[in-house]
């Protein structure tokens, strides 16, 4: 198990992980390499105000694949905080926890770029910024001038501290995962080996 009272600089990746995929992984080695952090801690969601449920795998699952697809790194973790909480998932609440846990650590929120237009849409955006370093990652090929005009307009409104950073497009999405598995197709390489003998083992995804 990673010692990350000892990481100085930690990487978030939160997500629903219905199911973590390939792009995840590759987006948080990104992160650490383009930001210098020490590790990331992935967070599966708990109850997700945001997000449509009909598909969605308890959180005990989810939380298992997510070990499963980072057991092999040291730099990488995985916090079962929002599984266990009861109740909707707030950003700002996991953040507020996080400081709390690792005062010594800065803690850097690793998303999409797009997140940056509705981030105000967020449940208490101000502490969600008051808590963490935005790392915001924009695909190749994505105008950067509108980002830089909105990571301004946030800097000003909320005092907020977002890094952007260019990440490779890759089509890879958990709504296509599912939909191969109802469709009887395969999933491999989308899904590490491991979270995909799970999946397949316990007939995740199937008829839905």
């Amino acid at each position: 198990m990673p010692d990350i009272a000892t990481w100085k600089k930690i990487g978030i990746m939160g997500g629903t992980f219905n199911p973590i995929h390939t792009g995840h992984l590759l987006l948080a080695q990104w992160a650490m390499e383009e930001a210098g952090l020490d590790g990331v801690i992935f967070m599966p969601t708990g109850n997700s105000y945001m997000k449509d449920k009909e598909e969605m795998l308890p959180g005990s699952e989810r939380l298992a694949m997510t070990q499963l697809a980072i057991q092999d790194r040291e730099c990488f973790s995985c916090s079962d905080l929002e599984v266990k909480r009861g109740g909707n998932t707030y950003t700002y609440e996991t953040l507020e926890a996080l400081r709390s846990m690792y005062p010594q650590s800065r803690l850097y929120f690793i998303a999409g770029a797009d997140c940056l237009f509705n981030i105000e849409k967020w449940y208490c955006p101000q502490k969600i910024f008051e808590n963490c370093v935005l790392l915001a990652a924009s695909r190749s090929g994505a105008p950067m001038e509108a980002l830089e005009k909105k990571r301004c307009e946030l800097t000003e409104a909320y005092g907020a501290e977002i890094l952007l950073m260019a990440f490779p497009n890759m089509e890879i999405s958990s709504t296509d995962i599912r939909r191969r598995r109802r469709l009887g197709r395969s999933i491999r390489y989308l899904v590490p080996d491991r979270v995909r003998e799970y999946i397949v083992r316990n007939h995740f995804y199937e008829g839905l």
